[in-house]
């Protein structure tokens, strides 16, 4: 078994030591607190997850929660709070913003104390136990999005109970068969959409596209044809469903939680690498950390 398809079967276990911890004091001493103007920031797939935490937060009514990719933050917009998410605690656009923003204003989300990222940021919430030895990020990233949601005040074990459930199920035929996926979210899931999307280019490269929902009909749709498989997070809409039927490419719903549904795509994007005997560990041109030269830009 690789390294990422035992760090996807452990997810529902993290996520439930994550609600424990974000009941502790000093967690949600570290987080925003409400009403406070926000922002999100990560780099990859800990972008996609400040995505989903933002909208999360927002439509919440806590507070106006922006998302931004950390070497595209805004510096001349005030914020009362920005947190961080980051795996290693080491990608360079991160430490490079965390530099510039005053200290007791910033939060990291990561793996350990000693990270460089920890040690920039005014605070940090320390997620140890979803460490992960693939380079291919799935229980870091979906961990952190749980704390999240049990910090807005979401209970996060039917979305568990759905995770241990996916677990158990095969991915279909028909699915596999599939060389062209897209991936549609609403709100909170364009966070997720984007995420799975990632996930099977990195992992198998596969041919991979992610859109709010809507925004499908609008020139991608194109694409679709009896090669695709469309995904959807979250409940589709339904005239949408009708015109993506109409293309001949399979659809795929379901009313399990949204972020079980992103544990499934992750063990496609695995089940699809094996099949083209690709290593889903360890990805061409990747790394675990994007650490760049002290001239890069």
């Amino acid at each position: 078994m690789s390294y990422a398809a035992a760090e996807i079967a452990s997810q529902p276990a993290c996520w439930r030591r994550a609600v424990e911890l974000s009941r502790r004091d000093d967690v949600q001493a570290a987080l925003p607190r409400a009403g406070a103007r926000v922002a999100m920031v990560g780099c990859g797939t800990s972008l996609y997850m400040a995505q989903a935490a933002a909208a999360l937060r927002e439509s919440a009514g806590l507070g106006e929660t922006d998302a931004f990719a950390a070497s595209e933050f805004p510096l001349e917009r005030e914020y009362e709070h920005v947190v961080a998410v980051t795996r290693s605690g080491t990608t360079t656009e991160v430490l490079r913003l965390l530099e510039q923003l005053p200290r007791p204003r910033t939060t990291v989300i990561t793996t350990s104390a000693e990270v460089p990222a920890a040690r920039a940021a005014g605070q940090s919430v320390l997620l140890e136990f979803a460490d992960e030895r693939s380079v291919v990020q799935t229980r870091f990233a979906t961990t952190a999005l749980a704390l999240w949601r049990a910090y807005l005040g979401e209970d996060l074990q039917p979305a568990a109970a759905d995770a241990e459930a996916v677990l158990h199920v095969d991915e279909a035929p028909d699915v596999l068969a599939r060389t062209q996926f897209t991936f549609l979210g609403t709100g909170w899931t364009i966070g997720l959409a984007n995420e799975a999307a990632l996930k099977l280019r990195e992992a198998a490269q596969a041919w991979t596209e992610a859109y709010p929902a809507m925004e499908f009909r609008h020139g991608p749709i194109s694409i679709a044809d009896t090669r695709s498989a469309v995904w959807f997070f979250g409940p589709p809409p339904p005239a949408l469903v009708d015109e993506i039927g109409r293309t001949g490419a399979l659809i795929v719903q379901s009313e399990r939680d949204p972020l079980a549904q992103l544990v499934q795509a992750q063990r496609l994007a695995v089940a699809l690498a094996e099949r083209k005997g690709l290593d889903a560990d360890t990805p061409r041109n990747l790394a675990r950390s994007i650490v760049l030269s002290s001239t890069a830009p």
